[in-house]
């Protein structure tokens, strides 16, 4: 049986992906494409993103795309119209899109700092609050903001990155206690190391402290009980579950996938 017809957790259901061109944000589209799902799938360009949408609707997805700037908030909203218009509804919001820069905090300009702040925390701030109004006239609806460990603790060189993330937890945890009584389940999954393209911006804190790029890799692995990188499919595997009917009662969650990193 095809994957476009065979049954799914997710059939019926329409999801609202940012930064869904690459790494976990591809991985969670294409999950949601073989359960069943109709994507609606941004990015801040096209190029990848349409390579995200070729392969989703090779597993049998409906799939829309838009290109925007999240940071933006007119974008955010013509964004979010072009989903409302294409889809009719949306009961799936996954805040995927993020942005990272290693330094040291005496050296991060204004500049750098802000935009980290206003991708990761404005950006998802933008998104859920169109799509929350709109869950809310419905009675229902899952959001899923992508955070990390990052937010759940302290970091060499990447002050502005946790900041974010750590602002990120707060929202999710805000919005569940605000959401809750509309029928929304608002929860946050905080990756750890992950095999995606971000591995790279080891190389920063390498040159930072002066060490070899593999060896930041072989001290970031030690911290890890399962010692391996996280694949992307593990991160959309536990987004499925959000996204399904499965996870109806829990809300107000920071979930831990981190090959047993933090253990709190």
């Amino acid at each position: 049986m095809s994957t476009a017809t065979r049954p799914g957790r997710l059939i019926g259901r329409k999801a609202f992906i940012t930064g869904a061109s690459r790494g976990i944000g591809r991985a969670i589209a294409l999950r949601y494409a073989e359960e069943g799902a109709e994507l609606f799938l941004s990015a801040s360009g096209h190029g990848p993103l349409d390579e995200t949408r070729a392969l989703a609707e090779g597993l049998g997805a409906k799939v829309h795309t838009h290109a925007a700037d999240i940071s933006d908030r007119s974008a955010v909203q013509a964004m979010v119209d072009a989903a409302l218009s294409a889809c009719g509804s949306i009961d799936v919001l996954v805040n995927n899109a993020g942005v990272y820069r290693a330094a040291r905090l005496v050296d991060y300009t204004p500049e750098d700092f802000d935009r980290i702040m206003q991708v990761n925390v404005y950006g998802a701030f933008h998104v859920m609050q169109l799509l929350l109004r709109h869950m809310q006239s419905r009675g229902r609806g899952k959001v899923i903001n992508i955070a990390s460990t990052a937010g759940k603790w302290g970091s060499m060189n990447q002050s502005a990155y946790n900041a974010s993330k750590h602002a990120l937890v707060g929202l999710t945890r805000c919005a569940a206690l605000e959401m809750g009584a509309h029928g929304i389940n608002v929860n946050a999954i905080c990756p750890g190391f992950v095999q995606t393209d971000m591995i790279e911006d080891f190389r920063t804190h390498a040159e930072i402290l002066g060490v070899p790029f593999e060896k930041v890799v072989e001290a970031g692995l030690a911290r890890v009980p399962l010692k391996r990188f996280l694949q992307p499919k593990e991160i959309a595997d536990l987004a499925v579950y959000l996204a399904s009917g499965e996870s109806d009662g829990m809300t107000g969650q920071t979930l831990l996938l981190d090959g047993g990193m933090l253990m709190v």
